[in-house]
């Protein structure tokens, strides 16, 4: 399938964050790497701290971030900031962020600076939710979000882009065909963004009460079915409640043959829902609440926050066009959604006609040696 770059009204311009300094605390030193070239670009100094004892021997002033990775700062670091009057930034992959896993090391293609919480903390609000609450959004940023998502549709894209676009074969025997996303039970994203239901078990059991008559398709997680994740276990438990655990083709593919998706804050919603699937959530995840999905969880403060009904659209200018910062890790500068698209698409479809993809996949020994150098030059 092409991977035609897709036209752009405009550029997309980089946040605006004018910051004198970051001090990113508590960082791992290859995650320090990788992100460095992004983080040296939003302002004029860039420290790296084991922790907050050290970022207080900087001196952060209201000039400064203080930024930390995913959503719970480490020990003093909010205290820090709030003293300093410096902004506590958060730090998150974006929502298509590379060819090849996080937990591999791949360096990140889109990363998201959150000045408020982060996008699947839904105790409270985040830069995405306010966006989506409050943006009014052009009719030409609205149309640009249209081409995005055709785009990524088309070429079949989603958050890591390893898995092979091949049709999968169920004998659903005419069943309805329900989708249900396996996700790292340890990831902060259930722990703050779930509800009564946050196992993968769980949710199948909710799934099957719900929908007794369907022919359910149970997808692990990426970085489960790697090794990197612990998780592999209870595939065997999986198997008594789903009628298929899908471990061969991607997560794309199986959104599209399937009926509809039922998750607890997976980005396979996200993905379903920008390719006009029904989609039902056990959580909160942050495409939740606005009108597109059906939501099971009651009582979640999150609710009361997101008032405004949203269409597709509207929902793929905040989430995918607003929110992220975009990276060309050649060039070493900004970019825009469209362009990251473009080199992702075609970056995998290299790969994949050189038979190459797998090996993002799969190859202990291969894709442990692909860490340690990684590793060796973040020294």
């Amino acid at each position: 399938m092409s991977a035609r770059k897709p036209t752009a009204e405009r550029e997309r311009e980089p946040a605006a964050l004018p910051f004198e300094r970051i001090i990113a605390v508590g960082l791992r030193r290859w995650k320090a790497h990788n992100l460095q070239p992004l983080l040296a670009a939003q302002c004029r100094r860039l420290h790296f701290v084991s922790d907050s004892s050290a970022a207080r021997a900087l001196a952060p002033t209201g000039a400064d971030a203080v930024a930390i990775w995913g959503a719970v700062p480490p020990p003093g670091v909010a205290a820090l900031a709030n003293a300093s009057g410096a902004v506590l930034l958060r730090l998150e992959d974006g929502f298509i962020r590379s060819v090849g896993l996080g937990s591999d090391l791949i360096p990140p293609q889109s990363l998201v600076l959150d000045r408020t919480g982060i996008y699947f903390d839904a105790t409270g609000p985040s830069d995405l939710e306010t966006i989506l609450q409050t943006a009014n959004f052009t009719t030409a940023m609205l149309a640009r979000a249209a081409q995005v998502r055709a785009f990524i549709v088309a070429n079949g894209l989603t958050k890591y882009n390893t898995e092979p676009r091949v049709a999968p074969r169920w004998a659903s025997g005419g069943r309805p065909v329900v989708l249900v996303p396996g996700q790292v039970e340890t990831d902060a994203s259930i722990a703050l963004g779930g509800a009564h239901v946050r196992s993968n078990l769980d949710l199948l059991r909710a799934v099957r009460q719900a929908r007794p008559d369907a022919w359910i398709v149970y997808k692990p997680h990426p970085d489960v079915m790697s090794g990197n994740r612990s998780g592999r276990v209870a595939l065997r438990a999986a198997a008594a409640l789903a009628d298929r655990i899908e471990t061969e083709t991607s997560i794309v593919t199986c959104i599209e043959a399937c009926d509809e998706v039922h998750t607890i804050t997976s980005l396979a919603g996200f993905d379903a829902l920008l390719r006009g699937k029904p989609v039902v959530t056990y959580g909160a995840p942050f495409y939740a609440g606005w009108g597109l999905t059906e939501d099971r969880a009651a009582a979640m403060p999150a609710w009361h926050r997101r008032t405004r009904r949203l269409t597709l659209d509207t929902l793929v200018a905040g989430s995918l066009l607003s929110y992220p910062l975009y990276w060309n890790e050649t060039a070493r500068t900004g970019d825009s959604c469209e362009m990251v698209l473009s080199r992702i698409a075609q970056t995998r479809d290299i790969l994949q006609r050189r038979g190459q993809l797998e090996r993002l996949r799969y190859g202990w020994a291969r894709r442990q040696l692909r860490k340690l150098r990684v590793l060796c030059s973040a020294v």
